[in-house]
């Protein structure tokens, strides 16, 4: 396997080792390594693989980035998946090659991948709307998966934000004791804008009238909903500067992108102004990430606690390197981040044997499991369901799945290992990332032959999935 060659690495590597006061043979242990082998990699003798990387990352608690420039891991598994599409079924490349291509040229990589986003967005709206191969802007979910790489690339971590938040949470609790009070008079005092409840056609959670000074929010939300809508608002009034200036760093396509990141990035001040740092990571840590502890004492819901917990990369005070994923009933995943290593897909659906899908059959319940992709990578992972949908009769309910984990090295820090056998094999469940890139020949849930293999068509034999005769 083709590994990092950052000549710097294996010196951070041993800085960090010898701040923790760790001996070679204590992080050798840790990591499943020889003590040599190790030895070899502080002194740049070996390159370091991917998933290495990533559990060096996860047992530090520091960000991959800060260990090797860049972001190739990443890239590595988005061209994976990009190869893995039928178009590409003629090429004959190897993972190596793919590897190899990510770690010697990442920005011609990026190119490349954000190419083909352009061309999956036109095929798939050639049919219904010919006129975006006009090239009159890039459709919204293009521009989805550039705000998605943009949050990947800062790792989900936005300093100027969270001091802005801190600033005017400091204001709100001055103005009342409690959070929601405390809000609406730092609306009205510094912005001159009245918060209330209303009534507001179907599918509209707020609406600000400038000209009357009122925040209108939907009085059909559940509560912590209402909440962090009035705080998304006021993300746009109190953090506009911060938020600008981010956007303007990032590298956007035009159109629709920076609106959604402004978007994004209000919500990212939502979701600190709610659940401020430094208390929010201190009740993480005594909580053991147990998520709906955290949702009570915050009042927020159970997305938004596993959102926030995803942010918590300040150095120096960062929590466990996570990973979340959020699919609707039919698969389509429609929130995509990781920091513990694994690979979410970027256009297709997950594995169907991760829980994120296997928790849409226990409603409402913490579905656990542990995940070892085809690499040998094991995840600790936790998926639960969640239904959206307004407090009124007869509303329609949305259904979605919440997947959220670490790499195994941080499993016991959190509640949900507790009573559970992380040495029992039985608990571990092979995935894979996609079917057209996954090895596994004897999977029987697959939905798509791997890429570059050939039917081997046995009439004598019928196994249960045509695509393991290859």
């Amino acid at each position: 396997m083709a590994g990092k060659s950052d000549p710097q690495i294996g010196a951070r590597i041993r800085k960090l080792r010898l701040q923790r006061r760790l001996s070679q043979t204590d992080l050798a242990a840790a990591l499943g390594i020889s003590i040599s082998y190790l030895n070899l990699i502080e002194h740049n003798r070996r390159k370091i693989t991917v998933p290495l990387l990533f559990k060096l990352a996860g047992y530090f608690g520091v960000e991959p980035a800060d260990l090797v420039d860049g972001d190739e891991a990443r890239i590595v598994g988005d061209l994976m998946e990009m190869f893995g599409e039928e178009l590409f079924a003629e090429s004959d490349l190897t993972n190596h090659d793919i590897r190899d291509f990510a770690h010697s040229n990442p920005a011609v990589a990026r190119a490349i991948l954000h190419l083909y986003d352009r061309y999956r967005a036109l095929e798939s709206h050639s049919q219904t709307e010919p006129e975006m191969l006009a090239g009159d802007g890039p459709p919204f979910h293009l521009a989805t998966d550039r705000i998605s790489d943009f949050i990947q690339e800062n790792a989900n971590y936005f300093p100027a934000l969270e001091a802005a938040a801190e600033r005017v949470r400091t204001d709100i609790d001055h103005a009342a004791e409690e959070f929601e009070g405390g809000l609406k008079s730092y609306l009205s005092n510094v912005f001159g804008i009245d918060w209330r409840l209303a009534s507001l056609p179907s599918g509209i959670a707020r609406k600000l009238e400038p000209a009357s000074g009122r925040l209108l929010v939907s009085d059909i939300l559940p509560p912590e909903s209402a909440i962090f809508a009035a705080a998304h608002q006021l993300g746009l009034l109190a953090a506009v500067r911060e938020i600008d200036a981010i956007v303007a760093e990032a590298s956007l396509p035009e159109g629709d992108a920076p609106d959604l990141a402004r978007n994004a990035l209000a919500a990212y001040f939502a979701a600190a102004l709610i659940m401020p740092y430094a208390p929010f990571h201190r009740m993480a840590r005594d909580y053991r990430y147990d998520i709906e502890r955290l949702a009570r004492r915050f009042g927020a819901s159970f997305e938004q606690v596993c959102h926030r917990l995803t942010s918590l990369q300040r150095p120096g005070m960062q929590g466990i390197p996570l990973h979340l994923v959020r699919t609707d009933i039919a698969g389509n995943i429609s929130k995509r981040f990781s920091l513990s290593g694994i690979q979410i897909p970027r256009h297709s659906g997950a594995c169907p044997r991760w829980n994120v899908y296997a928790a849409f059959l226990q409603p409402d319940r913490i579905n656990i499991q542990i995940s070892e992709m085809p690499s040998g990578e094991q995840y600790f992972c936790i998926a639960r369901t969640i239904t959206k949908g307004d407090y009124r009769h007869n509303a329609p309910r949305r259904h979605f799945a919440i997947g959220i984990g670490c790499a195994m090295i941080h499993a016991r820090e959190m509640v949900y290992a507790d009573g559970f056998d992380l040495a029992n094999s039985t608990h571990m469940v092979p995935i894979g990332v996609g079917c057209r890139i996954c090895p596994r020949m004897e999977c029987g849930q697959r939905a798509h032959p791997p890429a570059n293999h050939r039917f081997r068509l046995d009439e004598a034999i019928r196994p249960e999935s045509l695509y393991t005769m290859m």
